[in-house]
């Protein structure tokens, strides 16, 4: 069931599914190496709403909880 970036619980997968939002969100999240079809692990969540932790390809990013809300994902079993 397709949800958002920011709903996914700490070191769960989930599979990238659509970028929500305009041409310079899908840009800057494609420089981090976040695309459709990625497979990103939610490592943690940081404190009072501040930014989350997640791992793709091998890679640590910060993301600010609006652009994680941005990011429909899959959660993967």
């Amino acid at each position: 069931m397709p949800t958002t970036l920011d709903q996914v619980y700490e070191n769960k997968k989930a599979t990238v599914i659509d970028i929500q939002g305009g041409q310079g969100i899908r840009q800057r999240l494609g420089q981090m190496g976040i695309h459709p079809g990625d497979t990103i692990t939610m490592l943690r969540y940081g404190a009072l709403r501040g930014p989350i932790l997640i791992e793709v390809h091998g890679s640590q990013v910060a993301l600010g909880r609006r652009i994680a809300s941005r990011i429909i994902v899959e959660e993967v079993e």
